[in-house]
């Protein structure tokens, strides 16, 4: 019997799991880590915790499993994208990396447009505008504020991409994670040699493309006897963890699309054809899927803002009653009206990426009185993000892209409640599927595929996933939202100068 590993490495922590030729799971693992956020908005973590926490999940799902590691063909590589791993000559890592989430960058992403030749150029060699999250971005904060790091780097690399190094020795990425990097000609799927050159940047520090599902190289000896696997065990490219996920809910053709409720919140459609929004409120990537694209919408703080709203106001009332937090809000928010009686949530906890691109934006709660109650500030979290969400998917529409299925995923899907909230706010039915890893699960068929266990990975998605559960929007709740969406839309832009000034205070 053969069996696949994926693994995520995600912003919280990392997380593996095995499934056999079938596509069935037999084991889990997660190991947690520590977010660094030496300022305000910026956002770090040491590569070595991933590498700990890889190595440690892969052991606890082959002990769960009791499998023989000899049987592990392949490993698929999945994780948070855009993160920046600086590595010297001798494959040292010189500065913790710089998040995703990380909002430092502002000036650089000014300074990038000005050396593209403006912001529509940008847009045609790397298919997205400059955002703080990008990588990019990142490379020339290095080179901007710590001149001898700078000096001292050889190698730029990606989150999975650096567990890739410690696995095989090898320098690799994928097109889909490599698209975030705002260094990569999406159409051509290879580096844009006349941005790199625009930028002042060596090509030679990048690592190599390839697709999702070939092999990248296979497990080192020292590697594989430690972690019990064979030096056969071939690692596959994998894919950053929005494509990864999206393969993972079976989001390959055309019509179907995502609506992920993890730390951040992504709005996911596939693409036969390059397709962009021209205003640059979507990203355009390469997906998962050989040959072919992806357009996303991201909201950076989606089920992050109802944790932020558990640990830092319910938890401690939860701990004392001996009850799970996020029980107590659910039952609290469910008892009432769509809406939360005029209150609403901005959920910019850490800026925002979709519509606005804002890193100053700021999150807050608008509309309350005397008669709002914990339950209604949780309520109004759920519905904040919802709204979030739809703006991604009222932008899909207006470009004329199917909407013929709404999946849903991510560890804020798991709620009934939420789950009625984003059909009724949407206004569409939505779906759950049978497969709730996400990246990992994706990132396993995607080594299946490259193990020749499958002929693509449309082939592995139709064997293995399934909707098993729909959920229609209610009128009378559809109408609410309705009614209360333009509201939330005029918000930002009636703070967004606000938002400038309060960033300026805060420095």
């Amino acid at each position: 019997m053969a069996y696949y590993l994926g693994i995520d490495i995600g912003t919280s922590g990392t997380k593996s799991l095995l499934i056999d030729q079938s596509g069935k799971v037999l084991a889990e693992a997660t190991a947690s880590y520590p977010l660094l956020t030496p300022k305000p908005l910026w956002t770090e973590q040491n590569p070595e915790d991933w590498w700990t926490a890889t190595k440690q999940t892969i052991q606890g799902v082959l002990k769960k499993a009791k499998v023989k590691g000899a049987d592990v063909r392949a490993i698929g590589l999945s994780g948070q994208m855009h993160g920046s791993v600086f590595l010297n000559a001798k494959g040292n890592v010189i500065r913790p990396a710089l998040l995703w989430n990380d909002q430092r960058t502002l000036a650089e992403c000014e300074e990038i447009t000005k050396r593209a030749g403006g912001r529509d150029k940008l847009i045609s060699m790397v298919a997205n505008p400059a955002m703080t999250g990008f990588t990019a971005p990142k490379l020339l904060w290095l080179r901007n504020h710590e001149p001898k790091h700078y000096d001292a780097l050889r190698y730029l690399l990606l989150p999975k991409d650096e567990i890739r190094r410690r696995l095989t020795g090898e320098l690799a990425t994928d097109a889909s994670d490599a698209s975030g990097m705002l260094l990569l000609d999406v159409v051509k799927r290879q580096w844009s040699q006349e941005l790199l050159t625009k930028l002042d940047i060596d090509p030679s520090i990048l690592a190599r493309v390839y697709e999702s599902e070939q092999v990248t190289g296979t497990l080192k000896a020292d590697v594989a006897k430690e972690l019990g696997l064979s030096t056969a065990c071939k690692v596959v490219a994998g894919a950053g963890d929005c494509a990864a996920g999206a393969v993972g809910n079976g989001i390959v053709k055309q019509g179907i699309l995502t609506a992920s409720l993890g730390t951040s919140g992504v709005v996911f459609c596939h693409s036969d054809t390059p397709q962009y929004d021209r205003l640059g409120r979507l990203h355009t990537f390469c997906h998962a899927v050989h040959g072919k694209w992806h357009m996303m919408g991201v909201t950076l703080s989606a089920a992050g803002s109802l944790q932020w709203f558990v640990q830092n106001i319910c938890k401690d009332l939860a701990a004392k009653k001996g009850v799970d937090p996020y029980e107590i809000l659910t039952q609290e928010a469910a008892a009432l009206s769509p809406g939360s009686e005029g209150l609403f949530f901005l959920p910019y906890l850490a800026g925002e990426r979709t519509p606005h691109a804002d890193p100053l934006a700021r999150a807050c709660f608008i509309g309350m009185t005397n008669k709002h109650t914990r339950g209604h500030l949780a309520r109004s979290v759920m519905e904040g993000v919802a709204y979030s969400l739809r703006e991604s998917l009222e932008i899909i529409g207006q470009l004329e892209i199917p909407i013929q299925e709404i999946r849903l995923s991510g560890g804020g899907a798991k709620s009934d409640l939420w789950k009625q909230i984003l059909a009724d706010s949407f206004g569409q039915k939505v779906c759950s599927i049978n497969a709730e890893q996400g990246p990992g699960y994706g990132v396993a068929l995607l080594a299946a595929v490259g193990d020749g266990a499958y002929k693509n990975i449309e082939e592995a998605c139709k064997a293995t996933i399934r909707v098993v559960e729909k959920r229609a929007p209610r009128k009378a709740s559809q109408k609410a939202y309705d009614a209360a969406f333009p509201v939330y839309r005029k918000l930002y832009e009636s703070l967004k100068d606000q938002f400038g000034e309060i960033s300026r205070l805060d420095a």
